[in-house]
């Protein structure tokens, strides 16, 4: 291939080379050889006419050029350059040709319009003008480093990256200004703008690149959404098991530490992470955190990603916790110290900041749950799941389930059916758990805030210890007699039982086994009698009902009658001044006629 490669090369050389005089120089460049002649090469390059001059008694034939940027292919334009043949600079080769005329001293001190001022008038007027074309250009110096650098071709391509992205995001913004309906003026989010659309083309750099890019973009002041939306597309392309940032399931066929580049690539996403918050998904923090725990990354970079994530847990979901474990075969199923830190991160957390963004929390103190409250019953939810999908692993010790229960304050929790049914797994599937490691685990219960179905359950469960049972059967004893209460406070039976019922309390003097079997059957009791209260409702009820519409009849026939006498009064209102010598006559007539029977 090789060979092949060079007589390619040198038959393109016979056609540009003049061969009216015989060449006189042989050019060795990392495996291409050149046959060439001095005076055009030593008119131009410095780096050459040093080297014929210091073997000029030996007349040196032949040079060999080490390590010259861009090879053999770039020292064939530099060549055509000295003999004055056309060639177009583009994107693809400036780099090359700026670092092989440094190489070659090609620069205004050997000759005017030398090769170096050249390459560098097209990287400064035409390069520096495209976004596409400084990233392309960003490519071609990966393998010219640090030469690239020390000639400021990277650090160019960068500002010129910076500047374009940050010009862009302003020019959309302007674009979606526009007026309101009360004249003012505002930003339209809902108009589709396309400002990021060089997010796709820096996913081509390398990591160290990128990571100089993205830097110098936050420095200009490109949006924080902008760049994780950036750092995400990079992580899907960059990282080759990226299947593992958001499915856990699908990292068995995967070795642990198998690629020292993709720790980079995540130790390097994870330090450029901007530090507002919900600049990036959740779930990609969680999948960066997956992927450093199973590449080994460091303590620092594992350390930013469970604070970040601690900072946002409320809108975390369970998928998200599931941590596979990647250490020895007798270790958890899933990550369960990792999650304790993230747990440990959220409780420790200032809310005092998000608390004075909200104005509506700083004045309104008589609300029912501040921001803060709600996202800690959210995550108190969130780990009552966590736990009962872990319980099941049997190798899970007792200490990490009940670190975890605990991790969050006791007013996290205003119910705990979650927390019972995720104690409930882990004694099913640890049988020989003994009676006080079970006592131990059941304090984690408060048995007053249980649901009425988990009480019932609890009070027949017999893998809890039978003072835990006792326990639910008296709190639920309490909450009947409250409800009776609540019902019929002037029943005399309900007096009657609840006297009982008080009456039936724990006992020192009585053994458990005999409270036990007091509670169940007063229990009994007040449910029969809780029914029959209902009952009794529910009779009430329909008899205020029918009473209710007794009442609507009585009044509209009431206010019928009273309408027509109404009417009667005032027909009768306009004849009484008329008739009033009428009645005096016939009310004589009337007394003459009952005198005459009289008589």
């Amino acid at each position: 291939m090789d060979k092949q490669q060079q007589t390619s090369r040198q038959q393109r050389c016979d056609k540009w080379i003049f061969r009216d005089f015989p060449s006189d120089i042989t050019i060795e460049v990392n495996g291409g050889t050149f046959t060439l002649h001095k005076f055009p090469l030593v008119s131009r390059s410095g780096r050459i006419r040093k080297l014929v001059a210091e073997h000029r008694d030996s007349d040196i034939s032949k040079v060999e050029l080490l390590n010259l940027p861009g090879g053999a292919e770039t020292f064939e334009l530099a060549a055509k350059f000295c003999y004055g043949i056309n060639f177009e600079i583009t994107p693809a080769n400036v780099a090359q040709l700026c670092c092989a005329s440094d190489y070659l001293e090609m620069t205004e001190e050997f000759s005017k319009d030398n090769l170096g001022s050249r390459a560098g008038e097209y990287l400064n007027s035409v390069v520096c003008k495209s976004l596409e074309m400084c990233v392309e250009v960003l490519q071609q110096c990966e393998n010219l480093l640090p030469l690239a650098d020390e000639l400021k071709i990277v650090s160019c391509c960068i500002d010129a990256i910076a500047s374009k992205a940050c010009a862009e995001q302003i020019a959309s913004s302007f674009s979606r200004l526009e007026y309101s309906s009360s004249g003012r003026l505002h930003m339209n989010r809902h108009t589709k703008c396309d400002e990021d659309w060089w997010i796709e083309d820096l996913s081509v750099l390398r990591i160290d690149l990128y990571q100089r890019v993205i830097t110098a973009m936050k420095c200009r002041g490109v949006r924080p959404e902008s760049i994780g939306e950036s750092l995400v597309n990079y992580a899907q392309k960059e990282l080759t098991k990226k299947s593992t940032l958001w499915n856990h399931t699908k990292v068995d066929n995967l070795i642990p530490g198998s690629d020292s580049d993709e720790r980079v690539v995540v130790d390097t996403i994870v330090s450029l992470l901007p530090v507002e918050k919900h600049a990036v998904p959740i779930s990609f923090l969680f999948g960066l955190l997956r992927s450093g725990v199973m590449l080994d990354c460091s303590y620092s970079c594992r350390l930013d990603l469970e604070r970040r994530i601690g900072s946002q847990l409320d809108i975390a979901t369970l998928d998200d916790l599931l941590i596979p474990s990647f250490r020895h075969a007798g270790d958890t199923l899933f990550d369960v110290d990792t999650v304790h830190r993230i747990l440990a991160s959220f409780s420790q957390q200032d809310d005092s900041d998000e608390e004075m963004e909200d104005d509506v929390s700083i004045f309104e103190y008589d609300s029912p749950r501040s921001p803060s409250q709600t996202a800690l019953f959210k995550v108190a939810k969130l780990v009552d799941n966590y736990l009962a999908e872990i319980a099941p692993d049997v190798n899970l010790k007792l200490a990490k389930f009940i670190v975890v229960a605990e991790s969050l304050p006791a007013h996290a929790r205003t119910v705990h059916d979650g927390l019972y049914r995720a104690i409930d797994i882990y004694l099913k599937a640890q049988q020989s758990l003994s009676e006080s490691d079970k006592k131990r685990l059941c304090k984690l219960i408060d048995f007053q805030k249980l649901s009425q179905e988990a009480g019932a359950h609890a009070a027949q469960n017999e893998r809890l210890p039978l003072q835990s049972i006792v326990q639910v059967l008296y709190f639920e004893q309490l909450r009947l007699r409250n409800a009776c209460c609540s019902y019929a406070d002037d029943d005399p039976r309900t007096k009657h039982h609840s006297c009982r019922i008080h009456s039936g309390a724990l006992s020192a003097q009585m053994s458990p086994r005999d409270n036990y079997a007091s509670l169940r059957r007063e229990n009994r009791e007040l449910k029969l009698e809780l029914s029959r209260l209902r009952m009794r409702l529910n009779d009430l009820e329909k008899e205020h009902l029918c009473m209710k519409l007794d009442m609507q009849k009585s009044s509209s026939r009431k206010f019928i009658n009273s309408v027509s006498r109404t009417i009667g009064r005032l027909s009768l209102l306009g004849k009484t001044h008329s008739k009033q010598s009428t009645p005096a006559r016939t009310d004589s007539r009337v007394i003459e006629r009952s005198s005459v029977r009289v008589g």
